[in-house]
């Protein structure tokens, strides 16, 4: 604003006066300009809107103000208020809930013109008055009572639409009661007033309808996201819930580790950006599996393909037995008609034994078919004894009653899965990395391939696919590791083994610390910040969470 000197007085006032409004007009511009940049860089959308408020009654002088959001029902829904001389402040920033209820834009199906706000959605257009308390055609019935009530005085109303690129009215920006900026006394809003409000308007709805789109993009994204990994938990009864407890446990972890001045992890210090990225990673770690096939997935026991084979073998069990009582008679007739009547007891005696073996053998290779921790040699020798027994088949032709196929399967020494079946699952690490390479993430989700793709891989390069060492991998991959392997370790709902309790999976996990699969630091922040005991009271059954030692645990130096 130009100082008044000593030389001005030789200018008319007129000149003067014109020219100190122009210096006004230009300040309140660039202050116009400024409010503008600022919203489009602000990303909350609680401070967006109290912002846009604050800022047009700065520009305004105004007293009060308050900023409704059009709702999908029709309404105006409460976002900001304030009123400065009387200290109301809510919504927003305040942590005060604003529990008026939302303005109806119809009413018994017509438009609800006598509402002011209502009326300025309707029609699109800013409506500005001098006076309530005079105006005509509007009802202001709730505002007497609100200055009723509160010794307050609403005098001078500007309400404005606030439209999106789309030329829809999003909401409505309503300021009340101008005041002079040198006496302080209420005025009405004029032209000036009102052509600043409408084009902060036009600006503040460029930023809403911004934030709403990258919002609704962002929810979209995250549907998809947790559709695919839906999918992938729905695709296996045995696996339902893994792909939605491990982001879980990986972000519990990811604050824990922010928390921690452990070896590297002093230096980790993740963002909300960040441990969204984490999320997100960990979401979509297993959507390999889409491509792994469903039998592999599925395989609760050893023989199990399409269907579990020991049913085709306990079959043939019971040919073998009727094989043998065939033949047993067979020869007590031939006894009878010889008159050997002597030899039957010895007869029976033997086919009584041969029935017992068989039954044992059959009870041993179906207890042979559900997978453990270990399979001993004794056991897997037994399996290749049975199956030398000759069995008649449909066809008439004898054969070995278990085929090589089903002896490979049987004497799997560890789980139900062959070597080839682990590869078929492992190979979806290597589809998860193809998939996320494909996909184009926005900057902050850059990394998700990484931390998805390293789930597998151990801290001493023996996992897989690509044997990645610690040093090769981020902090975050490293998480997920662990969290993958935890989540597996407690999980209640597969088939082929009972749900550890937590002691139990701490010590494997110990151990697999000390033999350099899982990060040391993390390990050591996941037992310190008792991160397993937070996730175990929401996820583990009750008969799970037995007593914890810590100082037990393999590995653990707390």
């Amino acid at each position: 604003m130009r100082v008044n000197t000593e030389s001005d007085k030789t200018l008319p006032d007129g000149v003067l006066h014109e020219e100190y409004r122009i210096h006004g007009i230009l300040a309140r511009i660039e202050k116009l300009n400024q409010i503008g940049i600022a919203l489009s860089a602000e990303k909350d959308t609680s401070r967006l809107l109290e912002n846009i408020l604050l800022g047009a009654k700065e520009l305004t002088n105004a007293d009060a103000g308050t900023i409704y959001t059009r709702t999908e029902e029709n309404t105006l829904r409460f976002e900001i208020i304030r009123t400065d001389s009387l200290k109301i402040a809510m919504g927003g920033t305040t942590g005060i809930k604003i529990n008026f209820p939302e303005l109806p834009l119809y009413k018994d199906g017509k438009p609800n013109i006598q509402m002011i706000a209502a009326y300025v959605a309707l029609e699109e257009k800013s409506i500005n008055i001098p006076d309530a308390y005079e105006a005509q055609g509007f009802d202001f019935t709730g505002t007497k009572a609100f200055d009723k009530n509160t010794g307050y005085r609403s005098k001078s109303f500007l309400t404005i639409p606030l439209k999106n690129h789309e030329n829809e009215v999003i909401g409505v920006l309503q300021l009340i009661n101008a005041k002079d900026p040198v006496t302080g006394q209420i005025k009405e809003f004029n032209q000036e007033d009102q052509q600043l409000s409408e084009s902060l308007a036009s600006q503040a709805a460029i930023a809403m309808t911004n934030q709403k789109l990258i919002a609704d993009l962002k929810a979209l994204f995250e549907s998809f996201i947790q559709a695919i990994a839906g999918a992938v938990d729905d695709k296996s009864a045995y696996t339902g819930g893994h792909c939605e407890r491990v982001p879980v446990l990986a972000n519990m972890l990811a604050e824990a580790a922010k928390r921690s001045t452990i070896g590297d992890l002093k230096d980790f210090n993740p963002t909300e950006e960040n441990l969204y990225e984490i999320r997100i990673a960990a979401w979509l770690h297993d959507c390999g599996k889409v491509v792994t096939p469903e039998y592999v997935v599925d395989k609760s026991t050893k023989l199990e393909t399409i269907y579990d084979r020991i049913h085709t073998v306990a079959t043939r069990f019971e040919v073998l037995k009727r094989n043998f009582e065939i033949e047993f008679l067979k020869k007590k007739i031939a006894l009878f008609e010889a008159g050997q009547l002597d030899e039957i007891p010895g007869l029976e005696a033997e086919l009584e034994e041969k029935v017992r073996q068989i039954d044992e053998d059959r009870i041993f290779i179906e207890t042979s078919n559900v997978g453990g921790e270990f399979m001993s040699p004794e056991r897997q020798t037994r399996v290749k004894s049975i199956a030398g027994y000759q069995w008649k088949s449909p066809g008439g032709n004898y054969e070995p009653l278990l085929s090589e196929n089903e002896i490979y399967n049987l004497n799997i020494a560890k789980g139900t899965l062959t070597a080839e079946e682990r590869n078929i699952i492992n190979h979806h690490v290597v589809a998860t990395k193809k998939m996320l390479s494909t996909i184009h993430f926005p900057k902050n989700l850059k990394n998700v391939a990484e931390m998805a793709g390293a789930h597998h891989e151990t801290m001493n390069g023996t996992g897989y696919p690509d044997k990645l060492t610690r040093d090769q991998m981020s902090i975050p991959a490293r998480i997920m590791a662990i969290a993958d392997v935890f989540e597996a370790l407690t999980a209640a709902d597969r088939p082929y083994k009972e749900p550890k309790s937590l002691s139990d999976s701490l010590k494997i996990l110990g151990f697999m610390k000390k033999d350099q699969h899982i990060d040391p630091d993390l390990f050591q922040v996941f037992i310190k910040e008792k991160v397993y005991l937070e996730y175990a009271q929401k996820h583990l059954k009750p008969g799970q969470i037995d007593e914890v030692i810590e100082a037990k645990i393999p590995g653990y130096d707390g």
